[in-house]
């Protein structure tokens, strides 16, 4: 029963966290959206001119210098109205962000099933259980090395951050003729794995 009712709550995470996703990558709240893009364009922008300690650090005394001055700046105004409202982040300091044990069991065990998902995966690819699939994974790996050559790892990042805030509200305006351009693609690659598997001997035989 605990177990039961520990992965329902990890369903209910999970779910929660993919429908705050989907609400961003489709900009149904314009101002929160652009925040989070804008954010990600300038720490991948920061990254690409300086190293990840500069880039931290200045974050750091960034945000640092605001609450500074926001301390002393409401320190002088209640010295000059003869007021105690106390600490201005008072709410903040007092907020509570532990993690309690219930919490971070409930993350390892997410992180545990991704990853051994993973290995199996990767086990099956390169210990070739369906040919088809470890020839469709040398063939993504062969494309990823001409990809190498022409990006570093900062700019393939930069451009998928853009591209996961973009696309999907691309795809919902023109969602008719992309949905017609993907089936003539899938239909064309289908047919060339089957002329594949036609060839070559035991294909479609899974290792015992």
């Amino acid at each position: 029963m605990q177990a039961t009712a520990d992965s329902t709550k990890m369903d209910c995470v999970w779910s929660n966290w993919k429908s705050q996703a989907i609400d961003l990558l489709y900009w149904r709240d314009i101002k929160q959206t652009g925040i989070v893009f804008g954010s990600f364009l300038l720490l991948l922008f920061s990254l690409t001119q300086f190293s990840v300690v500069s880039v931290v650090a200045y974050l750091a005394l960034a945000a640092l210098s605001a609450t500074i001055s926001f301390r002393i700046y409401k320190s002088v105004l209640q010295a000059v109205q003869k007021t105690d409202e106390g600490h201005p982040f008072k709410a903040y300091l007092e907020l509570e962000i532990t993690l309690s044990q219930e919490q971070i069991q409930k993350y390892t065990d997410c992180l545990q099933l991704y990853v051994n998902s993973t290995l199996k995966e990767l086990r099956r690819l390169f210990l070739v259980q369906d040919l088809v699939d470890s020839l469709k994974f040398a063939v993504l790996m062969w494309l990823l090395t001409y990809v190498g050559a022409l990006f570093n790892g900062l700019t393939l990042l930069l451009m998928a951050v853009v591209s996961m805030f973009t696309l999907p509200v691309v795809y919902v305006k023109h969602q008719a003729q992309i949905d017609q351009y993907l089936g003539l693609v899938r239909t064309h690659i289908n047919a060339v794995v089957a002329k594949v598997q036609a060839k070559i001997p035991g294909a479609k035989r899974r290792a015992e």
